[in-house]
Parts: structure tokens; sequence; C-alpha cells
């Protein structure tokens, strides 16, 4: 809008609510008066801007320009915030399906259900078998619900740790992400999508190709998509395409590497980049919804497989009483 640098920051400051980021631009805003860049300014907090914004901010204070820059980066970031958000809203309501349906049946099977199974109790009758794998359960559930959610929480925690905290875990991760049924196209359509939106912002930024790469290796958040990047980076450096390399390492789809080889054939390597991003953002959007709209059936069908096993064996004893009377 015309208005210099640092009376922006004044401006941010203002409209700002987080104390935090507060302090921070108010650092940012004294280095600028002090004569600092700022992408200098920015790199004392690595924490709050990646490399991925630090290398765009410097490129366009290099060129000049800042503001188109800038524009990209909003434009970038509001983009991929979308694309989260989208498939987060459509597996939020199979996930709180899933949280609702299996804390009825606890309650069920730690309260209601032993009320009714105590009537049986008095009983010299012999129960069904499934009547009495219902009690067994049940009698567990009320015992040791403290256990099981221990042993739940204790999961999780070890889950994280193997997959974040050791290299092995994390390459086994990453491996299974990309090859799991259904899901795994999924996650690598979203990685691929990523890899080409970053690669594209930041040359349209005026970042050269190989600092490009090294900063998407870090941003598509997978060790195997990571190396296939990392050596197609090697033969950039040594003179060959971009296309060849990606292409051998068989993670990138054949139509990713025709359309990246088209683009340098043509010098429109940005352009393609932004198409094939597209592209596989929106694969990935349908295929989200295709899954959580399959799931939800499953799911239903999967809760009501589980309360007619409770209804059956409470029910099936009373019938054999009934019979035995008459």
């Amino acid at each position: 809008a015309g208005i210099p640098l640092v009376p922006s920051f004044t401006v941010l400051l203002a409209q700002t609510r987080n104390p935090l980021l507060q302090k921070i631009l108010a650092q940012i805003r004294a280095d600028l008066n002090e004569g600092k860049s700022l992408t200098a300014s920015m790199e004392n907090f690595p924490r709050i801007f990646p490399p991925f914004y630090i290398n765009m901010v410097k490129a366009g204070e290099a060129s000049g320009t800042i503001n188109l820059v800038l524009e990209r980066l909003a434009d970038f970031s509001e983009g991929q915030q979308e694309l989260v958000s989208k498939i987060r809203s459509a597996l939020a309501y199979p996930l709180i399906m899933l949280l609702v349906g299996s804390l009825v049946i606890l309650l069920l099977m730690t309260f209601v259900v032993p009320k009714i199974t105590g009537i049986f109790a008095d009983m010299e009758q012999t129960l069904p078998m499934i009547t009495i794998v219902l009690i067994a359960v049940s009698n567990f559930l009320k015992s040791f619900w403290w256990l099981i959610l221990l042993i739940l929480f204790a999961g999780i925690a070890a889950f994280k740790y193997f997959t974040t905290g050791t290299q092995a875990g994390r390459a086994f991760w990453d491996s299974f992400r990309l090859k799991a049924p259904v899901w795994g196209a999924v996650n690598m359509k979203i990685a691929i999508a990523r890899f080409s939106r970053t690669l594209a912002t930041l040359l349209q930024s005026g970042v050269p190709l190989l600092s490009a790469m090294e900063i998407v290796r870090n941003v598509v958040n997978n060790v195997y998509i990571g190396e296939a990047i990392n050596r197609a980076a090697k033969e950039v450096e040594e003179g060959q395409s971009l296309a060849a390399p990606l292409a051998a390492s068989g993670l990138f789809p054949p139509m990713v590497t025709e359309m990246i080889a088209i683009g340098e054939q043509t010098g429109s390597l940005e352009k393609m980049l932004n198409r094939i991003a597209v592209a596989y953002e929106t694969e990935a959007q349908s295929d989200v919804m295709v899954m959580t709209s399959l799931l939800e059936p499953v799911m239903i069908l999967l809760m009501g497989l589980i309360v007619g096993f409770i209804v059956f064996s409470i029910l099936l004893p009373i019938f054999e009483m009934n019979q035995l009377v008459r």
C-alpha cells in the first residue's frame, strides 16, 4: 500500500494481540530502525520464521521486490492453510463420531451392563457363552479402565518418540505413510503438491534453484522424498536437468516429471510447478472427501455391531428363561 517498512511494523504491532508476537515484532522494528535488513532481523527468530520465509525475504530485498515476495508468501501460506483446513474439516466428523461412540459404549459396559447382568447372578441358570464373554469384558473394563487409559497414553507417547525421536523410527514411519493402502496415495499427493508449490514460490521470488531445493527438502516432511530431492539437487549442480533424477527416484509420478521436463525446456518451470501443485492439491482433497464419506457408514456399522452384541448377549438368557417357564 506504499507504507514504508518501519511504519508497517508499527501498524502490525497495534493489531497484534499475542504478547510474544508483539515482543518479536517490536524487536524487528527496533533492528530496522538501527539499519539492519529485514532478513537479518528475522533470522534472530528461527522458531517463528523458517528458512523458507527468510530466504524468500532475502531474495526480495536483494531484487528490490520485497512487496511482491511478501504477497507471494501470504498467498502461499493461505493456500497451504486452506488445504490443511479442508482435510481437517473432512476428518472432524468421523473422529468426533469415533470419540462419542467409544465413550457411549464404555459407559454401557461399565455402568449399564453390570446392573442388568447382576440379575443373572442370583439365578442358577447356565448362561450362554456370549453372555459370559460380555460379563467378563464388562468386569474387566469396570475394574481396569485406568489401566487401559494408561496403556493408551503410554502407547501414544512411545509412538511419537519412535516416529520423531529416532532416525530409524522416522524412516519406518515415512515409508509406511507412502506405502499404506489408500492413505499412502493421499500422503504422496500432498507431498508432491507441497514440493511443487514451495519450489515454484521460491523460484518466482528469485531464490536460486539449488538453494530452493535445499529448502524444499526440509518442507516436504518425508525422509525418502527429501533424499530424492537431495540427490536431484546434486545432479542439477553437476549440470543435469531436474526432471531426470526425480524420475529415476521412482517416487514422482510420470506426469510430474514430464511437466517439469517441459517446464525446463520451455523456460516456464515455475508455471508448470504451480499447475502440478493445483492438480495434486485438488486430487488430495477429493481423495480425502471420498475416504471420509466411506469411513462414516463403516463406523456406524461397527458401532451398531458392538451395540447389537451387547443387546443380544443380555436378551438371549432372558429368552431362555422364558422358554423354561413355559
